[in-house]
């Protein structure tokens, strides 16, 4: 058994110090054995342009945001998933999550599906979902906006991953609900690390929903955070019960797919 939980916080943008210390504030006020905090968690959001964007991103593992997720996870024994903006080798920027066991930097997920003006902010993920194996179980990242396509999940959950790990900035008022359903239909555990407040920049303001969960891999709603307050949300789960996929004595989540049948899923258009 091990305790999960979602940091729920109010980044400031602009201000990577002071989020981070804000950030390592809220992980210490609590004991879990896996941490998950919001996208873009040390920056801040509503960015102007593409070039703000780029001057804040940072490379991996070596960036400053991520050396300070590693001392963080090192001092608590953890895994710590933060969303933040990455630089590749190559000078693409992408809307990324990094992995952290116990001080140890081990994976970059990249956002696949980018939300609205992400578009302009951002190169999209350039890789398929990704399972990562840690001291925890098997997690698989996934970034806020990628909850409404439902093949993401299921690719994790093919690739057997128990616990879906999801930072997020969420706007729209239905993926907590949403994942209640991923969970449900891949038999899963998933851990929603939502922001709070509003980001003001130019003549956009966004304001973010909250509600950060914890669900279980039946959809149930093992905890939820409030609207609008900085909190840290936990439950206790057993990740291995993520790998029965029996729904019934006769049918089972992956060994009853007629994936022969599901071409269209890989159309580009309908």
């Amino acid at each position: 058994m091990i305790r999960i939980a979602a940091v729920q916080m109010h980044p400031a943008f602009g201000d990577p110090q002071g989020n981070r210390a804000r950030a390592r504030a809220l992980i210490e006020s609590c004991e879990a054995d896996l941490y998950v905090l919001p996208e873009l968690y040390a920056t801040g959001y509503l960015f102007l342009d593409r070039q703000e964007t780029a001057s804040y991103a940072e490379p991996f593992p070596d960036g400053e945001t991520i050396r300070s997720l590693c001392e963080l996870s090192a001092a608590t024994g953890s895994v710590v998933v933060a969303g933040y903006p990455e630089r590749s080798a190559e000078g693409r920027v992408y809307n990324s999550a990094a992995v952290v066991d116990a001080g140890d930097p081990l994976f970059s997920y990249r956002k696949i599906h980018l939300f609205d003006h992400e578009r302009s902010w951002f190169d999209p993920g350039d890789r398929p979902p990704q399972v990562i194996e840690t001291s925890v179980g098997r997690i698989g990242p996934m970034i806020c906006f990628d909850w409404i396509f439902p093949e993401t999940a299921r690719c994790l959950a093919l690739a057997g991953a128990q616990i879906l790990v999801h930072c997020a900035n969420l706007v729209l008022p239905y993926c907590q609900d949403a994942m209640i359903t991923r969970c449900i239909e891949n038999r899963v555990f998933a851990v929603t690390a939502n922001r709070i407040g509003t980001d003001e920049r130019g003549d956009a303001s966004l304001t973010f929903t909250g509600r950060s969960q914890l669900t279980g891999h039946h959809g149930e709603r093992l905890v939820q955070a409030s609207l609008d307050r900085e909190e840290v949300i936990v439950s206790e789960i057993t990740p291995e019960e993520a790998d029965d996929k029996q729904v019934t004595p006769r049918n089972h989540i992956v060994s009853d797919r007629r994936p022969g049948l599901y071409g269209q899923l890989t159309r580009q258009r309908i």
